[in-house]
């Protein structure tokens, strides 16, 4: 039984040299700009609701990544060399920004993400496929729910959440939702466990094997679920890593994580 909800869905505590991090990702990223300078799309009226946009002509299609930070912090930028791995081996790769909690709500932030892969969409042809991270996990599984309006959902044809959230619920009880501002009812609305997915996608939950139990969990948990309601599931666990090094894998080409969420 889980009774400190705050060190369960904490990560940092239990990742070596996480202070690391960010400064590494800013260096990945800054470097990987610079060599392939991204089209900026705006897709709303805020300074967040930009989209970045590496592509290269007549691109196999569009793979879209949706960043984490607990639905309140980090931005686009930080994420740029992240799409490496399906910029070099042919896709399109959008990585929009979105207004964060507080100022908007979660259920709000779900809503702007489809509404930037329908801008991004208009742009580019083909199959779209999505990955997030973390909080980006949640948001991308939430694309592939039947009751987001998403105007490109018939081209919608993978997903692959990467050590994401999708039972809302638990998060009542920590100290994340100061900010999230979830109720019981918000919490469950936006969970995409009780949602049904959209017919003739394809869902890969991907998670590190050192992360956290709560995150083995529900990554365990969406994958059973969605597999009840008639769409191809799979879960996997990623040997030796955590919540950080898990992304990584999407700088190359030939990771098993961009062939899963390539994969036709």
């Amino acid at each position: 039984m889980i009774t400190d909800w705050d060190d369960a869905y904490q990560n940092s505590a239990y990742i070596p040299d996480a202070d690391s991090f960010v400064p590494m990702w800013q260096a990945k990223a800054a470097a990987f700009r610079a060599a392939n300078p991204p089209e900026q799309i705006p897709y709303g009226k805020h300074c967040r609701q930009i989209i970045d946009l590496f592509a290269l002509a007549k691109p196999k299609g569009l793979v879209v990544f949706i960043h984490g930070g607990y639905w309140q912090s980090m931005d686009r930028p930080l994420w740029s060399h992240l799409a490496n791995g399906a910029f070099k081996a042919g896709w399109a790769v959008a990585i929009p920004g979105y207004i964060l909690c507080p100022e908007v709500s979660i259920a709000n932030i779900t809503q702007q993400i489809a509404t930037a892969i329908d801008c991004v969409a208009s742009k580019i042809d083909g199959p779209i496929h999505l990955a997030g991270h973390s909080a980006g996990g949640h948001l991308v599984s939430r694309m592939g729910c039947d009751d987001v309006r998403l105007d490109a959902a018939h081209r919608l044809k993978n997903i692959v959440p990467i050590s994401g959230i999708y039972d809302l619920r638990p998060l009542l009880r920590t100290e994340i939702n100061v900010a999230l501002n979830l109720t019981q009812n918000s919490a469950t609305q936006e969970s995409p466990v009780f949602k049904m997915p959209r017919k003739g996608i394809s869902l890969t939950c991907w998670v590190g094997a050192n992360e956290r139990p709560e995150f083995l969990r529900q990554n365990q948990l969406l994958a059973n679920i969605w597999t009840g309601c008639g769409i191809e599931t799979r879960a996997s666990e990623a040997p030796s890593q955590n919540h950080f090094t898990v992304i990584a894998a999407l700088e190359d080409p030939s990771s098993p994580l961009t062939n899963a969420l390539l994969a036709k």
